[in-house]
Parts: structure tokens; sequence; C-alpha cells
């Protein structure tokens, strides 16, 4: 995706550059971008709706989605869950049900729990982090390999992400042949990862 966002700033830039220039220049620089259109020179991607349509969001990541949001859950509910058992102690203490003795040791006990938390939430949230950047990795890799492939007659002499985009005509949008190549990569993939386990 940086790929993509340094082509749109390196075009944007040459064709600021290219409208600085006099009125003869700019004639040229519109004729030639017309050129282009007609001649399907320029493409745009809309590379957000590639990703939430594709089948490995549809199948890993929704998936991820939701370990990650139960595993949120979990964390809030075990957090309520000390700061109660805390709140309880200190409530006992207070009506002088429990002596200083137990009360002290009751605490240390909550804190060997809160730092037990912590540290399993750390644990936790790094490996979820870690599977969730391999997974935006996977899937721009194989939007990347899929849009070189859908231009690897180099019929597009630009391809720009249509997030940068202010407004375009519908038939530059190569959205829906990079969709299709993303999943058939993705189902490539996923026969040969089941090739591979079947060989061990």
């Amino acid at each position: 995706m940086k790929k993509i966002f340094w082509a749109i700033l390196i075009a944007t830039i040459s064709l600021a550059s290219c409208q600085n220039q006099g009125a003869e220049a700019q004639t040229e620089t519109q004729a030639s971008e017309t050129e282009a259109v007609n001649g399907s020179d320029i493409a745009y991607v809309r590379v957000e709706y590639v990703m939430a349509e594709s089948e490995i969001f549809k199948t890993e990541g929704i998936a991820l989605q939701e370990k990650t949001e139960k595993a949120g859950k979990a964390w809030a509910q075990k957090e309520k869950n000390l700061q109660y058992e805390a709140t309880q102690l200190q409530e006992k203490y207070q009506k002088g049900l429990i002596t200083t003795a137990d009360a002290q040791k009751q605490q240390q006990n909550i804190e060997r729990k809160i730092a037990n938390y912590q540290t399993n939430t750390q644990k936790e949230a790094k490996t979820l982090e870690e599977e969730n950047i391999v997974f935006t990795n996977r899937t721009q890799d194989l939007v990347m390999r899929a849009i070189r492939e859908v231009n690897a007659d180099k019929k597009y002499k630009l391809i720009i992400n249509a997030t940068a985009l202010l407004d375009g005509d519908e038939g530059l949008d190569i959205s829906a042949a990079v969709l299709a190549k993303v999943n058939e990569l993705y189902a490539k993939e996923k026969a040969e990862a089941k090739q591979a386990e079947k060989a061990e």
C-alpha cells in the first residue's frame, strides 16, 4: 500500500509541476492526459473495497476481528472483577469484619492477581497485534500481486488507490478485476498450504 501512496504522491507532484509551466505546456499536458484516459493508460483500484470483499478477509479477517473483540471483552471483565474484589476487601476492612493481618494477606493476593493479569494481557495483546500485522501484510501483498498480474501486459501506465481519488470515470475502475485476482491467488495459496500439510 505504501508503494501505491508513493505512486500517487509522485503523480500529484508531476501534475502540479506541469500545471505551473506556461499555457502551451498546460495544453500539451491536458492533451496527453486526455489521450491517456481514452487509451485507458490510467486506472484506479478501490483498495478498501477489494480488501473488505476478498475471501481472505471473509474467512481469516472476520475471524481475527472476532478473536480480538472477544479478548478485549475478556480483559475488561477480568479488570472489572479485580476492581470489585479490591473494593469488597476495603469495605470489609473498614467495617471491621476482618483483621489487619487478613486484609494485608488478601491485598497481597489481589496484587498478585493484578500482576498476573497485566502480564498475561500484555502477552495476549502482543500476540494479537502480531497476528493483525501479519494478516494486514498478507492482504496487502495479495492486492499488490493481483494488481501486478492484472497489469502484466503493462496496459496501465499509472494505477492509483481510489482513496486519494477526487473524481474519476468508472470505466477506469479495475477493482473487480483486482478482487477476482486476489481471490484466485488466495485460493492458490490455500491449495498449496494443504498440499504442504499432506506432504508432511
